[in-house]
């Protein structure tokens, strides 16, 4: 098998001329109530990339139209084949209209109803299988690879790929151009991880622009494989993932993205449901944002008190979507 190719900043910058042609930036917006919560003194900012604002929700666009700008040619009229919790679903859905082709995503039968709303709204089939069982059944992957061979598919992956990490990076991207041109600086940058897509790709950019500030990584405390992984020095797999955040349920993080994770990544926290479920009611009541759990992940690792903030620079948290369903959300904030 060949050894994967690792996406470089120059690859975003080809990235963000495709990304151009289709979407506008999702804010960057300050968070007056953050800096007051944290004790921050004047000097100091506090940014969330809000990627609830893209035409799917969620982050997952900016990676899937970017694959499917590199690989439109070669698809020709082939469908296209993806497992995904829900936000790459539809994400590549709207890749695939903007593209003229066919989608098929292999989805958990209990994803979010506004997920499933979403990629079928845009064109794209689903097909579903057993989330809890999966660990044991290996059925998403099975199904996805039965899609590519029966109906002579090509498989995407929600994050382990150059072009999809290229992609996601333009959002970092887009957070450390707008950073600078306000003259800011940044002390640190707050991103969740799962598969490691979103994070490789937004480590890159602010990397590049920001290279004294610290990269942190957030994930769900039942779904701690980067965390085990960044501690061990190798990739290492979670069985059986769990917790509310939907989205951050991945075994491991891709092979594209652990050579750049290891790498950029300064530490891993992780926090707990309950944590995630209070950010999620903050987030509402102080900026009228209804997050879903895997975008207020980060939030809740700045409430929560839990990484050293010592600095002079700003701090950029990433909000990786908002799709969660109505009657969800109030579930989980009702008592926070």
């Amino acid at each position: 098998m060949p050894a994967p190719i690792i996406p470089t900043f120059q690859d975003i910058r080809a990235a963000e001329i495709i990304l151009g042609q289709h979407l506008s930036p999702a804010p960057l917006l300050r968070s007056y109530a953050l800096e007051k919560e944290l004790g921050l003194p004047s000097s100091r900012r506090v940014w969330i990339k809000d990627y609830g604002w893209t035409p799917v929700g969620s982050f997952k666009l900016l990676g899937a139209l970017n694959w499917m700008a590199q690989h439109s040619n070669s698809i020709g009229e082939r469908p296209v084949a993806a497992h995904s919790s829900g936000n790459f679903a539809s994400g590549l859905a709207f890749a695939g209209q903007a593209y003229g082709k066919r989608v098929i995503i292999v989805m958990p039968e209990d994803a979010p109803k506004i997920k499933f709303a979403r990629t079928r709204a845009l064109g794209a089939e689903i097909r579903t299988y057993d989330k809890s069982q999966d660990h044991l059944t290996g059925r998403r992957d099975e199904l996805t690879r039965e899609i590519a061979e029966v109906e002579n598919a090509v498989q995407a992956s929600p994050y382990d790929d150059r072009y999809v990490i290229a992609g996601n990076g333009v959002g970092g991207l887009e957070i450390a151009e707008e950073l600078q041109r306000q003259g800011r600086d940044v002390s640190h940058f707050l991103c969740a991880v799962s598969g490691g897509g979103l994070m490789a790709g937004h480590a890159l950019a602010i990397a590049e622009y920001f290279p004294q500030a610290s990269i942190h990584a957030i994930e769900p405390q039942g779904a701690d494989d980067f965390q085990q992984s960044l501690a061990a020095g190798q990739r290492l797999r979670v069985e059986q993932p769990t917790s509310i955040c939907d989205g951050l349920l991945s075994y491991d993080v891709g092979e594209h993205n652990w050579p750049i994770l290891q790498t950029l990544v300064d530490s891993a926290w992780t926090v707990t449901d309950e944590q995630t479920r209070q950010a999620m009611g903050w987030l509402d009541a102080q900026h009228g944002l209804r997050s879903e759990p895997s975008g207020a992940i980060t939030t809740a690792a700045l409430l929560s008190r839990k990484i050293d903030l010592a600095g002079q620079g700003d701090i950029v948290l990433v909000l990786s979507g908002r799709n969660v369903d109505t009657t969800t959300f109030w579930e989980f904030v009702r008592d926070c």
